[in-house]
């Protein structure tokens, strides 16, 4: 009886040794996987994984603005072949915004200039003074300067002067006008013959020396000069692409730029 009580008291030790390891195990386990030091809250959240890097707008980007494009201009000097010669500088602002994909890419105020490529006087029995011009310069705004190709093809100076297509101005005509100086003096020279001598052959004569007069008068004459005053509008076309870099076109704040000057163009004035 007392064999038996021993062995189930060594039984029941061994399995109360074994539960207690088990124990003591779980617990070093736990301990191990803890962090160190105490833990008052919640463990930080895990930060996301950065989206990639987008390269930054405009970054070695070429903006081309095609062969052909019109651009509206507003003539800052005045030209005209009473005293133009070849070389001279001319100067131009864009008065409409060009736009690439929804994008302006040649604000208004941007400046333009060139130069004429000939300037003619007109004669003093025939002819009419012409000039031609070549732009070669853009600068935006914001400073950025590069070369273009461009001639202008139509311009509103509020006279009489023709464009080709060629960039050429040709003065208007004023054979009326010629025709009108000689009828002037021949009706004066009549009246004056006919006062003097009160018959029809004094009026003759007087008629005579009023049209010589006349004649003279638009002999010793020049022919229409042709000029561009300041403020004339102008639509320029480029005659080859032009190209520009994104990077210096991120215009911002266009509406700080300084706005068109429109200059009153030139009264119609009578030929010399």
């Amino acid at each position: 009886m007392r064999e038996k009580l021993r062995r189930g008291l060594r039984q029941n030790l061994c399995q109360d040794l074994c539960l207690i390891a088990s124990m003591l195990a779980i617990v070093a386990s736990c301990a191990a996987q803890q962090p160190d030091g105490p833990q008052s809250g919640a463990p930080p959240a895990v930060a996301p994984a950065p989206p990639p890097a987008t390269p930054q707008a405009g970054s070695g980007e070429t903006i081309v603005v095609p062969s052909g494009t019109r651009v509206g201009v507003v003539l800052q000097n005045g030209i005209s072949t009473r005293s133009a010669k070849a070389g001279d500088s001319v100067y131009l602002q864009t008065s409409f915004p060009i736009t690439s994909n929804n994008r302006i890419v040649i604000p208004v105020g941007s400046y333009l200039r060139g130069e004429l490529l000939e300037a003619k006087r007109p004669g003093r029995v025939k002819g009419r003074g012409e000039f031609r011009m070549r732009l070669d310069t853009l600068i935006l705004p914001n400073g950025y300067t590069v070369d273009l190709r461009a001639a202008p093809r139509s311009a509103d100076s509020g006279g009489k002067e023709t464009m080709d297509s060629e960039g050429k101005v040709t003065g208007g005509g004023n054979k009326g006008q010629k025709v009108g100086t000689v009828v002037s003096t021949t009706a004066t020279g009549a009246g004056i013959g006919a006062i003097a001598t009160r018959t029809p052959k004094g009026a003759g004569i007087g008629a005579g020396i009023g049209a010589a007069a006349g004649l003279a008068a638009v002999l010793l004459t020049r022919g229409p000069e042709a000029e561009l005053p300041r403020g004339s509008t102008m639509d320029v076309v480029l005659e080859r692409d032009l190209s520009l870099d994104a990077s210096q076109i991120q215009f911002n704040n266009l509406g700080q730029f300084q706005p068109i000057i429109q200059y009153p163009v030139r009264q119609q004035r009578p030929e010399p």
